[in-house]
């Protein structure tokens, strides 16, 4: 049986006794809301699939955000990417809820909060891939079984088309004209191989094969590895580097292509030009200068789906025309 009584100006608790399973318990603003639970939790224990809720009433979101901190962020591409990510929420008012309590609406409301922020709906898209992945480890591995994932109950926000800049005619001249000695080669290994700042920064030599003419990343921002043929322009660029000590090949930290990048298109008075744009840019001229087909594209960027490159199929709109006219592959 449940009993309700009133503890304190404005809460009530639900307590309920029954054979067989532990007293339980909690507390709530208003008495209708806990004899709503209690009706909830005693029909669960006369068809016998209670669960104890227990856990996930009495840990909140920023605890369990910390424990996913301590055991899961290291297992992601980006650990300190992730982990910032968590601590924000951290600091968050939904952080102090319990997780039981945490519904549909409360998420909806935090999309809510960060859209009036100025967030890009990506940003927000990510935010609550964290928080979904949570729950669902909460619910699998952390003995919560009974909670329920508030975020799959929601609406996500729409992502916009992706950057399309590309370098206009002329465009590259002027920026590698206006590059440093040392920076020039990293956009032009860029333009060769499509890799993304990260995968150039963490390049090592000993990852290098020169004879095979491929590049191993032992870890990509998908979390994989993979292996990058190289072009025999990408050769030539890596024979002119000298080698460094440390085994980087080209010396850079991530901050540092950013800022070399941005110093260098002022310099060559372009307008928002980014260096993640030559990725797209290299991207672009395997569709539009070689007869890669698709999967093989995919293995070069390692872009995680195919749908990822769907974009870009348009560049060969032209060679399509000429085999329906009989011209067949070139």
């Amino acid at each position: 049986m449940a009993s309700i009584r009133k503890r304190g100006p404005s809460q009530w608790e639900a307590r309920i006794r029954k054979r067989g399973y532990p007293i339980t318990s909690r507390t709530f603003e208003t008495k209708a809301r806990a004899e709503e639970w209690a009706r909830e939790i005693e029909s669960e224990m006369d068809r016998g699939i209670f669960i104890s809720r227990r856990e996930s009433e009495t840990t909140t979101l920023a605890e369990a955000l910390e424990r996913f901190i301590e055991e899961r962020a290291a297992g992601y591409a980006d650990p300190y990417r992730v982990e910032n990510r968590a601590r924000k929420m951290q600091s968050r008012p939904l952080a102090d809820r319990f997780l039981a309590s945490i519904r549909g609406k409360d998420i909806a409301d935090f999309m809510r909060e960060r859209e009036a922020e100025g967030v890009k709906p990506n940003t927000v898209r990510l935010d609550l891939a964290l928080l979904s992945k949570l729950f669902e480890i909460c619910s699998k591995d952390w003995g919560m079984e009974n909670l329920m994932n508030p975020v799959k109950n929601v609406n996500k926000p729409k992502i916009g088309p992706g950057r399309n800049r590309r370098l206009r005619h002329g465009e590259e001249e002027k920026l590698l004209e206006a590059a440093d000695q040392n920076f020039r080669p990293v956009i032009l290994f860029a333009l060769e191989t499509a890799m993304r700042r990260e995968e150039i920064t963490t390049l090592t030599w000993d990852n290098v094969n020169l004879r095979a003419r491929s590049a191993y990343l032992p870890r990509t921002k998908n979390g994989e590895e993979r292996t990058v043929p190289l072009s025999p322009n990408a050769l030539d660029i890596l024979d002119s580097l000298p080698r460094h000590i440390g085994g980087s090949v080209f010396g850079f930290r991530k901050d540092e292509i950013t800022d070399n990048m941005i110093r260098t298109v002022k310099r060559a008075g372009l307008q928002d030009l980014r260096f993640r744009d030559l990725r797209h840019e290299a991207t672009s001229r395997f569709f539009e200068h070689t007869d890669l087909d698709v999967m093989e594209i995919r293995i070069i960027t390692g872009h995680e789906t195919l749908q990822m490159l769907a974009r870009y199929t348009h560049l060969r709109t032209n060679r399509l025309a000429d085999r329906l006219a009989g011209m067949g592959r070139t």
